[in-house]
């Protein structure tokens, strides 16, 4: 990985299976532990065109039941080929899941750019934590400063 020297870029991708940030980390850590993956990482079809700026300090952050709820530093872009013999990306990731302030955000296929200036920040201290709100009424309250 580059050293960040500020100029990144950041990834969206819509986390399929997973209806919370809990359910994301624990199939993350049950694919590492059982030896599926070395690290936690996600395998997509394309290797993003603009691998240099994300590996110089961009995360991906994931959109699950409609919000973007969290976010993931990206540490490498690996080639892996599947037993179909098509060759993909592996997307691997820094251990840890950082929580972030709710953002909605449509359907889409695949995965995005996003610039690092339209990222929603990171929550800190007991909003790091799984929210028992609904990820639309936690982005409300945060749109209007209440969380």
């Amino acid at each position: 990985m580059a050293d960040s020297d500020g100029n990144f870029v950041n990834l969206v991708k819509l986390c399929v299976g997973c209806s919370s940030v809990d359910e994301l980390e624990f199939w993350q850590a049950e694919r590492v532990r059982s030896g599926a993956f070395a690290a936690p990482e996600h395998v997509t079809r394309m290797r993003p065109k603009r691998a240099e700026e994300v590996l110089n300090g961009g995360s991906l952050y994931w959109v699950i039941r409609g919000y973007i709820l969290a976010r993931q530093r990206v540490i490498g872009l690996e080639r892996r080929e599947g037993s179909d013999g098509i060759t993909r990306c592996a997307i691997v990731f820094g251990g840890e899941i950082f929580r972030t302030v709710a953002v909605p955000r449509r359907p889409f296929q695949g995965w995005r750019y996003l610039h690092r200036d339209d990222s929603p920040p990171d929550l800190s201290g007991r909003g790091a934590r799984e929210s028992s709100l609904p990820p639309g009424l936690e982005a409300e309250l945060s749109r209007v400063g209440v969380v």
